[in-house]
């Protein structure tokens, strides 16, 4: 018995972290801008930067929300083969593909790819108990982090050491993407997703049982030493049961008009809680720009240091070190024991100060080391600030809505980055030079820490409001 449910969940973990290595072992994307700009496809910067890339966001964006839907009909595995499909059409294209149009094609194959990453990471709740819930959620995500590692080094290792040419990066990349392809379709089928195949006999006997779990003490510390006491405060209890009565209206319903009244009422219940608007706004408007400047980066080092003038380029081992580093202070934020209440704001409003000065650091002194080295603490510090959001909201929240949450915090991202690509990137819209871009990005980054300064000063006005009322009343 024991045997049998040790491999319940051992066996899709196994075949899930495999996809999720081979998958994101990619050593060609590091050096992805130079191989465009190259004799291999001959684009110009104007091409490569204000037509091409933007193609991935909007795609992105307006993938998510069905991808999002069909991930939960279809019940993950469909759309997990899709995004392996997805990656193997973007590096054969990578590899034969000529002309601005069929790049942009390629771009929006990716966006595909992107998008279907949701049906990644929540899969493995539809086949493991909710026991393993948090070691599965473990694994997963550090392949990923692993895998990447691994293919920006060996990128790195293959055109410093061995003087590979850029094209055979991707032909690497190609081999490890259909590895991935070919894992998929293993993965066992899930018996059941969040909204639209609920298991409902088995919910209903352990409903009580796990809202029990949700509220008690002893769950809570079952999570990672919550340090303060707003983020043990749990949301609305609709918040957590809502999808658990809305469920039985499907069937009474048109299914589609079921499930997105249900992501309606989940997402008004979710958002009601003040701690969890907090760390999703500074979400949303941190991510879409951290997305800008992942995403150009490429094109900063190419412009600072074009790579014909220089036979050996160290993007590879900039995005490992970067990887590696920004993981190890995540990590070592789990050890510090800080009350996020009080010190939340304060820290997301210098962080995002830092951010700012980095990505200016970046985009001023036109130093090719200055700018990796100011890339590596870009990403640190936001790796950090990220893993302490992440935290505060999914405390906050049960596991069945952390996609929609993370989901709906993605989507305002995109929105927002969506809306900074158009004005600031596009043709169609100012389509700046790309210094002028890093310049908008530092002075964005200045906003969020300005918005986070105003909250923090509101929050320090208003208690002191209170203690002096409280203490006039005495």
């Amino acid at each position: 018995m024991v045997f049998a449910m040790a491999e319940a969940w051992v066996c899709p973990t196994v075949l899930l972290c495999f996809y999720g290595f081979f998958s994101n072992v990619r050593p060609s994307e590091p050096f992805l801008t130079p191989y465009l700009l190259g004799p291999d496809k001959n684009l110009s910067r104007t091409q490569v930067f204000n037509e091409i890339y933007p193609v991935w966001t909007y795609s992105y964006l307006a993938l998510l929300f069905p991808v999002f839907l069909a991930t939960d009909y279809l019940r993950y595995k469909p759309v997990i083969i899709l995004q392996g499909a997805a990656f193997i059409i973007t590096y054969i294209m990578l590899l034969c593909a000529q002309g601005v149009l069929a790049i942009q094609f390629l771009e929006f194959s990716y966006g595909v790819a992107t998008a279907a990453e949701v049906a990644y990471f929540s899969y493995i709740y539809s086949v493991v108990e909710t026991v393993q819930y948090k070691k599965v959620t473990a694994y997963c995500r550090s392949v990923t982090l692993v895998a990447y590692t691994v293919g920006s080094i060996s990128g790195q290792v293959l055109v410093s050491v061995f003087k590979v040419h850029l094209y055979y990066l991707n032909v690497f990349t190609l081999v490890s993407v259909s590895l991935a392809f070919i894992s998929s379709w293993f993965l066992p089928m899930a018996k059941k997703s969040l909204f639209f195949h609920p298991r409902l006999e088995h919910s209903n006997n352990h409903s009580s049982e796990k809202t029990t779990c949700l509220n008690s003490k002893e769950c809570l510390e079952q999570v990672p030493q919550a340090e303060d006491v707003e983020s043990k405060l749990p949301l609305n209890d609709r918040c957590r049961q809502s999808s658990r009565l809305d469920a039985k209206d499907i069937n009474r319903k048109s299914e589609l008009l079921g499930v997105l009244r249900m992501l309606w009422l989940d997402f008004l219940d979710c958002y009601s809680s003040w701690p969890l608007v907090r760390w999703s706004l500074w979400w949303a408007l941190s991510t879409c720009g951290y997305f800008q400047v992942v995403n150009y980066i490429q094109g900063l080092w190419e412009v600072v240091l074009p790579s014909s003038q220089n036979s050996t380029i160290y993007n590879g081992s900039v995005e490992a070190v970067s990887t590696l580093l920004g993981a190890a202070v995540a990590f070592a934020i789990g050890f510090v024991k800080v009350s996020w209440d009080v010190w939340g704001e304060l820290a997301l409003c210098t962080s995002s100060v830092l951010i700012a000065a980095s990505v200016y650091i970046m985009d001023s002194v036109r130093n090719i080391w200055v700018c990796y080295a100011s890339y590596v603490a870009f990403r640190s510090i936001y790796m950090l600030l990220i893993t302490i959001a992440t935290y505060q909201i999914a405390v906050n929240l049960s596991m069945e809505r952390y996609a929609l949450v993370f989901g709906v915090n993605t989507f305002v991202a995109l929105a927002l980055q969506t809306v900074l690509t158009i004005v600031v990137v596009d043709n169609s819209g100012l389509g700046l030079d790309i210094f002028t871009q890093f310049l908008i990005y530092a002075v964005y980054f200045c906003v969020i820490a300005l918005i986070f300064l105003g909250t923090t000063v509101y929050r320090f006005v208003k208690k002191r409001r209170i203690c002096h009322l409280h203490s006039v009343k005495q």
